[in-house]
């Protein structure tokens, strides 16, 4: 099959063999070998770092830049993929993997027709490769969704919401033995939409679903749609821009007050229960809250339940939970990394409709005590006399996946780079922005600190810019592989009432789940991105 590893063997073409000595062949070869052994393991960056030595010493050798591509496929880091594939085929245009390696990641960044074209030369170069074929079709069914859905957005078709009547799923007692609200409808309320609107949902019943998630199970079709129809008219509410205030109050009658920002939780679900139940002291609630950075769900394979807890808290109080967006809140990352594929084998497509509608919707950055800008991304990487001020933000329509580009896309894709001014990503979206832009963005808009998250760090967090950007990832052992830690921030006052800064780290490793794999349900273009 073209796709599913990396390159093993080394078919030295003659200008290889011509410009390397027989001694630098075979130090290539090793490191060629130590790179595939690393990616089998999981360990992506130290592939990289084996593929990337090798390329040193032969930076014309297509099969170590194909591995390399392969390896930021994973990553995520399309832009980079695309440069090597494209290197690749440059060197050797019949090398069928260089050519699968490049329409993977165009498909990632949604150009399908670009990833097409590489898939039909895969085909052409390999005829007999049942895979390929598969992943070709699996592309055309692409395309054509993509305009047939375009053809339904332009008929100005009601989204699934306004339609959707929760009241046709019947809870049988006798089938469904989980969380029901029925029994403990507070006084006065009789309605079941009602019991769903913010600050009315028992806490009694939150627990109790995340319960029954912990054993691996269900909770009723009914009450997710409940859930989610309850959750779009208040993330419709909530603005782009989240001001959120540091509670007067501690967790604990020993505790100064503070808040907890969180980064991906990626669907590691009991790596979300150990935060709230060990790492932090507590569960969300209205003197112990928590913003999480987007990324809920995708990679692991329980984010719906992680993504559920969520919500459920923020209608049982909305002051104990802040939400922002992702990148993989969005329609193409949840058919890639496998959020589609979960939320129809546990439930059905309306369901996963309605999550849709909830992420195009949630708010995208936030401001704690005039202070922290937190995104998920990082900023937009604006010329030195237009710098995007807090007012812009807040006004960024939503309601619609991400445009490829645009204030939105910046905050949602990009990253920080060492170095001054912007460059193209590393992803193929968005910018990578430097130091400056860091202190120019802070400066105008009279803020200390950027916190965002979107990369995994060895330690669960990384300072960066002098201080003055924070990444925080809070899903440890990320994919079941990578061996990192997860790290949270806390931030408070001192006692002029200032936010303390740096805010305090930390750190935990990951905890046992289930023996469901990662990416379980990745069944998106074919599986391609498995």
């Amino acid at each position: 099959m073209v796709e599913e590893t990396a390159e093993t063997t080394t078919p030295a073409t003659p200008s290889e063999e011509e410009a390397t000595s027989s001694s630098t062949v075979d130090q290539i070869t090793s490191l060629k070998d130590l790179g595939n052994e690393e990616l089998q393991k999981g360990h992506y960056l130290k592939a990289i770092d084996y593929y990337s030595q090798g390329l040193e010493l032969e930076p014309n050798h297509a099969v170590l830049l194909s591995n390399r591509a392969f390896v930021y496929i994973k990553i995520e880091n399309y832009g980079l993929a695309l440069q090597d594939a494209e290197a690749s085929i440059q060197l050797d245009q019949t090398y069928a993997k260089a050519y699968y390696r490049r329409a993977s990641a165009n498909l990632a960044l949604n150009h399908y027709k670009l990833a097409r074209k590489d898939l039909k030369q895969v085909c052409l170069l390999k005829p007999k490769d049942r895979n390929a074929r598969a992943k070709l079709q699996a592309c055309e069914k692409a395309i054509k969704e993509e305009a047939f859905l375009k053809a339904i957005e332009a008929e100005h078709t009601a989204p699934l919401s306004q339609t959707y009547d929760p009241t046709t799923l019947v809870v049988n007692p006798k089938t469904y033995a989980g969380p029901q609200y029925t029994t403990t409808l507070p006084e006065g309320i009789d309605d079941e939409a009602l019991l769903f609107q913010p600050g009315q949902l028992p806490r009694s019943f939150v627990m109790e679903c995340i319960e029954w998630m912990r054993n691996e199970k269900q909770v009723h079709k009914r009450y997710v749609a409940r859930v989610l129809l309850a959750c779009k008219p208040l993330m419709e509410a909530t603005p782009s821009l989240m001001h959120i205030p540091i509670p007067k109050q501690g967790p604990k009658e020993d505790m100064k007050p503070r808040l907890t920002v969180c980064g991906d939780t990626h669907g590691q679900f009991y790596d979300l229960l150990h935060i709230f139940e060990n790492v932090n002291d507590g569960y969300p609630s209205a003197t112990n809250p928590y913003v999480f950075n987007g990324d809920f769900v995708d990679r692991g394979s329980f984010s719906l339940e992680v993504i559920l807890t969520l919500l459920l808290f923020k209608l049982n109080d909305p002051t104990s939970i802040y939400l922002t967006r992702g990148n993989h809140e969005t329609k193409n990352m949840n058919k890639i990394y496998g959020f589609e594929g979960e939320v129809k084998a546990k439930y059905d497509d309306p369901i996963f409709q309605l999550f849709l509608e909830v992420f195009e919707w949630l708010p995208l950055a936030a401001v704690v005590e005039h202070a922290v800008f937190i995104t998920h991304g990082g900023l937009p990487s604006d010329e030195p006399d237009s710098i995007t001020t807090l007012e812009q933000i807040s006004r960024i329509p939503r309601g619609m996946e991400p445009p490829e580009s645009g204030l939105m896309s910046d905050l949602l894709w990009s990253d920080p780079q060492p170095f001054p001014g912007k460059s193209p990503s590393k992803r193929g979206v968005g910018f990578a922005f430097g130091p400056d832009i860091t202190e120019n963005f802070l400066k105008a808009n009279n803020l200390q600190l950027l916190v965002r998250s979107h990369e995994v760090k060895e330690e669960g967090y990384l300072v960066e810019h002098g201080g003055k950007t924070i990444t925080v990832f809070s899903a440890p052992n990320y994919c079941d592989t990578m061996g990192n830690k997860g790290a949270l921030l806390h931030f408070s006052k001192d006692d002029s009432g200032q936010v303390v800064l740096p805010p305090e780290f930390v750190q935990y490793t990951a905890v046992p789940h289930p023996n469901v794999k990662p990416m379980q349900y990745a069944v998106g273009m074919g599986g391609l991105f498995q």
